[in-house]
């Protein structure tokens, strides 16, 4: 387990890595398979995890909580970096459908008497504004959501903290089967309420980009 660990833990940090190039890469040739590499590198990580997981129920129970925590921060690692690769595709996207939007404009040929032609200009240049003004919220909302899922992973590892040592004062001072199990239940629910202030945020940003966009 602790070798499979280590090599993940080397992937997340090398696709870290790879992100950082991605966001200052200009070759639009080779962008698009330089992607495809670090979605490949990202189900790998994926599949890791999921053999951590497993693994991680064969362990002794008095290294089980220790190494259920380690592979958690792994997925969230994980998910981290899906969601920076998919914010730098976005990115890419709606920069390359500007430059196409620009491209035809300044390729189209008007005629000298052409009533409409101020008007599609005028769209065109309006549609440009709307859709730079949509790119900025979103890179907003992305950052805001960032901050969020931070402050929540913080507030992750802190009650971790607190549940081992309950634990351990639980098994000094031998507290019965019946309060552990309530203990345990309750840090499931928490993990629910945890995922579902995640899904919500995640909701209203996909809304606010769907209504400025």
């Amino acid at each position: 387990m602790e070798s499979l660990y280590t090599n993940t833990n080397k992937l997340i940090q090398e696709v870290q890595g790879d992100l950082g190039k991605l966001a200052k890469n200009t070759d639009k040739d080779g962008i698009h398979l330089f992607e495809n590499e670090i979605q490949a590198k990202i189900d790998i990580i994926v599949s890791n995890c999921e053999r951590l997981t497993i693994l991680v129920n064969k362990e002794l129970p008095t290294r089980r909580a220790s190494a259920k925590l380690r592979v958690d921060q792994l997925k969230y690692d994980c998910q981290h970096i899906q969601a920076g690769l998919r914010q730098l595709q976005q990115k890419r996207y709606m920069l390359e459908k500007q430059e196409q939007d620009r491209e035809e404009l300044m390729s189209r040929t008007f005629a000298a008497n052409d009533q409409d032609t101020a008007i599609q200009i005028d769209h065109a240049v309006q549609h440009h504004d709307r859709m730079a003004f949509s790119n900025r919220e979103v890179d907003n909302m992305i950052l805001s959501g960032h901050s969020v899922l931070e402050n929540l992973k913080s507030q992750r590892l802190t009650l971790k903290g607190a549940q081992r040592k309950i634990l351990d004062l639980a098994n000094t001072l031998g507290l019965s089967n019946t309060v552990m199990r309530l203990i345990e239940r309750r840090t499931y629910q928490d993990k629910f309420i945890l995922y579902g202030g995640m899904i919500v945020t995640l909701i209203i940003m996909f809304l606010l980009w769907k209504y400025f966009s």
